[in-house]
């Protein structure tokens, strides 16, 4: 049987394509066809030299791997969400090889079969519904000063500015820090903070948890914060000692 290269090159970019908008989708993050379109084609390019004659020791194991590295660090960036996404990603991948060789051989049990094992190895790997969690692309940007975080949309985040009434952005203290040239210290002293004056803008938000009495944070209102596509005027509380949530998101967004 033939094979033609460029039907390869293309198929494995499409499947791959495919598998990283899945494997976002499935995780609750953004899309982001654009970086899942640049990783499709390093591992399409690398599976047709793969192909080429003297090159198929790139096949083994080790620089399947090594691409398979490469391919999440440029679909998914280099954070902790990076190492939960790529596990998702390589259950996407064996899943559908099994399913590709159980319809190949009319095994449609099988077939079945490998659909529930993928629902159940979301629910194990989420330990929620899956798709339950909706993460969002957030960039604030005071002065000179911009961050880029991964914001969570969170039913549980009910702070209000008491001034206003407006639902209130939760960043954790590091980004603050980035942003606003806060330190640590003042950050967890938001009374005698404001009492300072460092900022213009500077006010209290107040705070309830469970199994905690409650208590202020320091917030203030920037005028470009890009919440996905939209650039809109919002407050900002900031948590000095983060946000507890497994390093998957620096922020907490209420839900719409």
């Amino acid at each position: 049987m033939e094979i033609y290269l460029d039907l390869v090159v293309i198929l494995n970019f499409l499947v791959d394509f495919l598998l990283l908008l899945g494997t976002n989708r499935l995780s609750g993050f953004p899309l982001s066809p654009k970086r899942c379109a640049l990783a499709a084609a390093a591992g399409s390019v690398y599976s047709g030299i793969c192909m080429l004659r003297g090159c198929s020791f790139l096949g083994n194991l080790l620089w399947r791997s090594v691409s398979l590295v490469g391919m999440c660090v440029l679909a998914f960036g280099w954070d902790r969400s990076a190492v939960k996404r790529g596990g998702v990603f390589v259950i996407l991948s064996m899943a559908l090889g099994g399913a590709a060789v159980s319809a190949g051989k009319g095994d449609f049990i099988a077939l079945l079969l490998c659909a529930v094992g993928i629902w159940l190895l979301c629910r194990l790997a989420f330990g929620q519904k899956v798709g339950g969690q909706e993460y969002v692309p957030l960039t604030i940007t005071y002065e000179a000063n911009s961050v880029s975080l991964i914001g969570l949309r969170d039913s549980g985040n009910t702070l209000r500015d008491p001034m206003t009434g407006e639902s209130v952005l939760l960043i954790t203290g590091e980004a603050a820090q980035k942003l606003t040239g806060l330190t640590h210290a003042q950050l967890c002293s938001p009374l005698e903070t404001l009492a300072q004056r460092p900022l213009p803008g500077l006010r209290l938000i107040p705070y309830c948890a469970i199994g905690t009495s409650g208590g202020l944070l320091l917030g203030m209102r920037f005028a470009e914060v890009k919440l996905g596509d939209r650039t809109q005027s919002a407050i900002v509380a900031f948590a000095p000692e983060g946000l507890g949530r497994g390093g998957f998101c620096q922020a907490l967004i209420a839900a719409e």
